[in-house]
């Protein structure tokens, strides 16, 4: 797929609407999952009422996935899960992510309800605000949440990410500019990089 120039790219870091007190509806929640082909292979998306929950990545397994999700949720305070095909709730989501691999989108503005702790809902936002085309080390990031010299805790909460791509874990980089673990794996972060970085004229 080739960067199309036909419409303006929208600029900027991402906007992330995260959920207050994210899974804490108790009884039942109704998860939509859909997939989606992208460039990089198919992604697996999913969403509650208040927002996208998870993106799994091509090479990572949607069962262990769905079961993380599940023990989430359950943790959280919800009761029940139960997971339905429906790519309604989804839409927005998978139309920003199909405007990111066309060139046309370099932020995401989108309703998220990442599941995690405080912590690692501070990192998440911080890697939020990265702004396209850009990288933070795992240090930068520990100073960014007021936790200096917690880099490897930002680590950690790195590759918690639920949301790869909205939540650009992808730009968090090791000092010296090493490419260090990508639930994608190295080679897809190195090319996700590149295209943001405009190396690449097409997937």
């Amino acid at each position: 797929m080739e960067r199309t120039t036909s419409s303006p790219a929208i600029e900027g870091q991402s906007i992330a609407r995260f959920a207050a007190r994210p899974g804490q509806g108790g009884g039942e929640v109704v998860v939509a999952r859909s997939a989606l082909g992208t460039p990089i292979g198919t992604l697996w998306l999913y969403g509650a009422p208040r927002g996208l929950l998870a993106i799994v990545l091509p090479n990572e397994s949607r069962e262990d996935a769905e079961d993380g999700l599940r023990r989430r949720l359950t943790r959280s305070g919800t009761r029940v899960v139960t997971f339905v095909d429906d790519p309604g709730p989804l839409r927005e989501a998978m139309a920003q992510l199909e405007e990111y691999f066309a060139g046309q989108r370099r932020k995401f503005v989108l309703a998220l309800e990442p599941i995690g702790t405080p912590f690692q809902r501070r990192v998440w936002q911080a890697v939020a605000a990265i702004p396209f085309g850009e990288t933070r080390t795992y240090a930068e990031m520990a100073r960014a949440v007021g936790r200096p010299g917690a880099a490897r805790a930002v680590v950690a909460a790195n590759g918690a990410n639920p949301l790869p791509l909205v939540i650009p874990c992808h730009r968090v980089i090791g000092s010296g500019g090493s490419l260090t673990g990508y639930g994608g794996g190295i080679a897809l972060k190195a090319r996700l990089l590149a295209w943001e970085r405009g190396e690449l004229s097409a997937w």
